[in-house]
């Protein structure tokens, strides 16, 4: 066994971390984690609409993925991979959660006038300024919070990719297998929806919605890492499988 330090695997791609996890590199596969665990949150979340419910599905895709990952081909990258088995895990728990729903309404939308949405509030939305300030800011997040996820699941789901998480247009319809004009369809219907339900109170940015803390990103991450040890897919901590 030989020890490798966390920051060794800051400055590889992803192909490499991807080959290393694929070794039972215990390091790469934190490194996956960290570098998707925000945005893939947010997609979970924005299907199932609960924190708590958003993080085991998080943990059972990682467990469901880092299981298969020998197989992983790379055809598209493993964060697109990743973003799927995450969808598909959300979506199954909302079936079963209400076996008649169906996620794929709205599959035609007729186009609507753009109406833009805001995303300037400035450096450090949320913190260190005046109370009373800050205090306003975290009701306007709460506001966009709640109207996000009042939003149709189709909407929902292009909205949080393009203007939460800043996903081009391209990503964004890889990472949902739609075709790049019905992104473009949804996300202004999704903006135009928003508009109506908050009227004049926007003035916020995306940045601070749903926000990822430290705390949980450790918390997911550990607890998968912790659940391949158990089941014999990772050698323990601090060590790495002999070349």
């Amino acid at each position: 066994m030989s020890l490798r330090k966390p920051n060794d695997y800051v400055a590889l791609d992803q192909a490499d971390l991807v080959r290393l996890a694929q070794a039972g590199d215990r390091e790469a596969f934190r490194a996956i984690m960290q570098q998707g665990n925000q945005r893939l949150f947010r997609i979970a979340r924005g299907v199932v609409r609960d924190d708590a419910e958003a993080e085991d599905v998080l943990q059972e895709a990682y467990a469901r993925a880092f299981a298969a990952i020998g197989g992983f081909r790379g055809e598209a990258g493993v964060q697109t991979w990743l973003t799927r088995i995450v969808l598909n895990e959300a979506r199954d728990r909302v079936r079963k959660r209400r076996p008649t729903v169906d996620l794929d309404v709205v599959e035609q939308v007729q186009q609507a006038e753009v109406i833009p949405f805001p995303n300037a509030f400035g450096a450090n939305p949320f913190g260190g300024g005046n109370p009373e300030v800050d205090a306003a800011r975290m009701q306007i997040r709460s506001l966009i919070e709640r109207a996000v996820d009042d939003l149709p699941t189709p909407f929902r789901m292009v909205f949080i990719l393009r203007d939460i998480e800043g996903c081009s247009i391209e990503e964004t319809a890889a990472n949902l297998q739609l075709k790049p004009e019905t992104v473009k369809t949804r996300l202004h219907r999704a903006r135009r929806l928003l508009r109506q339900a908050l009227d004049a109170q926007l003035g916020a940015t995306m940045i601070g919605v749903f926000p990822f803390l430290g705390a949980r990103c450790v918390r997911i991450t550990e607890a998968v890492l912790a659940r391949m040890e158990r089941e014999g897919r990772l050698a323990p901590s601090g060590t790495f499988p002999a070349a």
